[in-house]
């Protein structure tokens, strides 16, 4: 079974952190290929490497010295491999960067050196071979991944050495430059990996059991998701679940792949299993697959007796486009329809909006209300069960929460609510203890 495993920053934060992951490793022959981020945080109060590297960036660009802080770097990654045991010669490399280091250095090439460093250290660590990702991971001038190039390259590597580690967050360009994803990049590095080998799952190791079903900072233990469709997990992020990289999906969900997402420090834990279908038959399981959810909204509502509501919405919608406001969910009525978009992304063009609507449409009223949240129940087995809806209003009601806006996605993975701002995490609570406690 060939395995690609993603270790994100905090699970290669420090020497024990490394142990755990050759733990990991170790105990399985199929992981052959480990893909690395930058040593993140020890604790709330200590840096991320990256985080560091973009301040001495900064630092170069107003031409403020930033010695203490390649130090503080320094001592970081010395102090990794000095606990190890290994004998990587950091310093030497550390001093060719300071020396290369000025506000002409580009910020990509700059910023990509946690990674590089972390990623050198663990594959001495676990007895791989270091590839770059400047040699596997290619861009192309569009900024987009050169997917066949990238594909042959990780094989070469593979079929070369065996086992290897590969940084993640960074690529580099045709010309030959370094650059670099956007934060979370890591992620997309080890599903493009494990596309390239046709791996039987990506292991993405992080510091939580999987995903789960509820913002933990709302619901205390929320219980965690044993398995979802990447269906679901789309819903669940549009909504503003934390889960992973956008593009880190596409590359997996397209060749097939399953993607695990597991706890470095708690490897026993099976975590979380995304698929692209899930046979439920005979299935007990709780069919509300998570929650999740998003404040700040704005709901505007256009009014008009014997109105052409296809025509209206269609110039509404255009309108808001001129505008760049992206429409996040529609409600239709025989003589009106609601929008609801992000309060930010209206920001001061609202009342312009409202003036155009009114020049174009002509109707009887247009109303707002801002400080709306909106809640997601996400579940594919929704469907299936009478009363679902139902069930949901008896018990928000019962608590108080006024729902303001209501919409079923046209696949029937979801509910969703809108209440008020100051109603979001009584929403959210009850949701979860009516559905999935």
């Amino acid at each position: 079974m060939n395995k690609v495993c993603k270790f994100g920053g905090s699970s290669v934060a420090g020497a024990e952190q490394f142990r755990q992951v050759r733990h990991i490793i170790e105990s399985d022959s199929g992981r052959r290929i480990v893909v690395v981020s930058a040593a993140g945080k020890r604790s709330k109060d200590d840096n991320k490497l990256t985080d560091l590297l973009y301040l001495c960036h900064a630092h170069l660009t107003y031409g403020v010295p930033c010695n203490e802080i390649l130090q503080t770097i320094a001592e970081r990654l010395i102090s990794i491999r000095d606990e190890l045991g290994l004998k990587y010669d950091i310093e030497t490399e550390l001093d060719a960067l300071r020396a290369r280091m000025n506000r002409d250095m580009p910020v990509d090439e700059l910023v990509s050196r946690g990674e590089y460093f972390t990623s050198r250290l663990m594959a001495e660590y676990l007895g791989y071979h270091f590839v770059d990702a400047s040699q596997c991971i290619y861009f192309g001038y569009d900024g987009a991944i050169a997917r066949d190039r990238t594909y042959a390259a990780i094989n070469d590597a593979v079929r070369k050495y065996g086992k290897v580690v590969i940084p993640g967050f960074y690529g580099s360009l045709p010309s030959g430059k370094i650059k670099v994803m956007t934060r979370g990049g890591s992620d997309i590095t080890g599903a493009l990996a494990a596309a390239a080998i046709d791996a039987n799952v990506y292991e993405n190791w992080t510091d939580v059991s999987g995903i789960l079903m509820a913002d933990p900072r709302i619901v205390p233990d929320p219980k965690p998701i044993e398995r979802i469709t990447y269906a679901e997990l789309r819903e669940m992020a549009f909504m503003g679940a934390t889960v992973l990289h956008e593009e880190s999906v596409q590359p997996v969900r397209e060749a097939g792949i399953p993607i695990n997402i597991r706890n470095t420090n708690r490897p026993e834990d099976p975590g979380t299993l995304i698929l692209d279908s899930i046979d439920d038959k005979g299935d007990s399981e709780r069919f509300i697959t998570g929650i999740a959810g998003r404040r700040n909204f704005t709901i505007l509502t256009v009014s008009k007796r014997n109105m052409n509501t296809s025509l209206a919405l269609r110039l509404s919608l255009e309108l808001l486009d001129r505008y760049h406001v992206p429409v996040e969910h529609i409600t239709l009525g025989l003589d009106s329809f609601a929008l609801v978009a992000s309060t930010a992304a209206l920001g001061d063009n609202l009342y312009a909006i409202v003036a155009d609507i009114k020049k174009d449409i002509q109707p009887d009223d247009v109303t707002l209300r801002d400080q709306i949240a909106l809640v997601a129940a996400v579940g594919r087995k929704m469907t299936f069960r009478a009363g679902s809806s139902g069930r949901l209003f008896k018990a928000l009601g019962e608590h108080g929460v006024n729902i303001r806006t209501i919409a079923q996605g046209a696949d029937e993975l979801s509910i969703l609510i809108g209440v008020d701002n100051k109603n979001y995490e009584t929403a959210v609570r009850v949701m979860y203890d009516g559905f999935a406690g």
